[in-house]
């Protein structure tokens, strides 16, 4: 049984498309055909069923993902052993919602790059559903949520912290503070991340429950560009207070109190069980530990 099939096997799980496995293993789309072929001809089973464009794996093919990860990690420890005196190198990818990837990940690249130079890091953004699959399909090494809290031993939790999802808008001199009736915030333009967003839904839950609901001016999916548009003047949002922090601490932007219950979310740094933990997470996991006590 090769390696390189087992690893083609996971990818076309990962993907559920043999077209899109070929192009990010740099193989001919018959490559990865014949290479899975030889996988369910060594295993006397089929692993996927071809419907359309995509495969699905079969029952025996999702039993088997547990073992080609395991056989991964075993592979990859093995490869590894040697090189536990030196600095990490290799590649190192982490897939983060939006928020983290524009908020968060900046500063830990930064500091991870003057630490270990040598890492080639690779950053994909993508929803906590999408990454989970991605990182389940060997796509990711570690995935950043921010989301309800994920309690599930399939996901091993490295970090784990309370975020609080706050209303902002411009902060203005000499502004009253008073605590404002959602009712009457609703009225306000709003601009808020898609409704892929966990805390997004949340506030449509609590909204709801109030026979309330929002219709924003803007919907996007990017936390930047909505700060830079509130600091212009341009309504209200919705924001983990983690990506408003430094605009609520010059004064550029400020936080609005409601009637409406508070939201918290958890920010998560999680792997797949079965991955085999490289140098090079290690010390981003360290990394994000650290930060966390500071």
């Amino acid at each position: 049984m090769e390696i390189r099939n087992i690893a083609t096997f996971l990818k076309v799980a990962g993907t559920q498309n043999f077209s899109k496995a070929a192009e990010q293993l740099g193989y001919s789309q018959s490559a990865v055909t014949v290479q899975i072929q030889q996988l369910e001809k060594e295993l006397d089973t089929q692993l996927f069923e071809r419907i359309g464009k995509r495969v699905y794996l079969t029952e025996k093919g999702q039993e088997f993902v547990f073992y080609a990860n395991e056989i991964m990690r075993v592979t990859n420890r093995a490869l590894d052993f040697s090189k536990k005196n030196s600095v990490p190198k290799g590649t190192l990818r982490i897939g983060g919602v939006e928020s983290i990837c524009t908020a968060l990940l900046p500063d830990l690249i930064l500091k991870l790059h003057k630490l270990c130079p040598e890492i080639e890091i690779v950053i994909k953004s993508g929803k906590t559903a999408d990454l989970l699959d991605m990182a389940k399909g060997n796509d990711l090494d570690l995935i950043f949520t921010l989301d309800q809290k994920i309690c599930n031993p399939e996901w091993p939790c490295a970090m784990q912290r309370t975020e609080e999802i706050i209303f902002v808008t411009l902060g203005k001199e000499r502004q009253e503070k008073r605590k404002i009736q959602i009712q009457e915030l609703v009225q306000e333009p709003f601009l808020l991340t898609e409704r892929g967003a966990a805390y997004h839904y949340e506030l449509e839950r609590l909204l709801s429950e109030r026979d309330l609901r929002i219709s924003p001016v803007l919907e996007i999916g990017n936390t930047e560009t909505i700060i830079n548009l509130l600091k212009r003047g341009m309504g209200v949002s919705f924001l983990p207070e983690f990506t408003v922090r430094k605009e609520l601490k010059r004064g550029k932007l400020r936080q609005i109190d409601t009637d409406l219950p508070g939201v918290k979310m958890y920010s998560q740094l999680l792997h797949y069980k079965n991955k085999w933990i490289t140098p090079q997470m290690q010390v981003f996991i360290d990394m994000v530990k650290g930060e966390q006590t500071h």
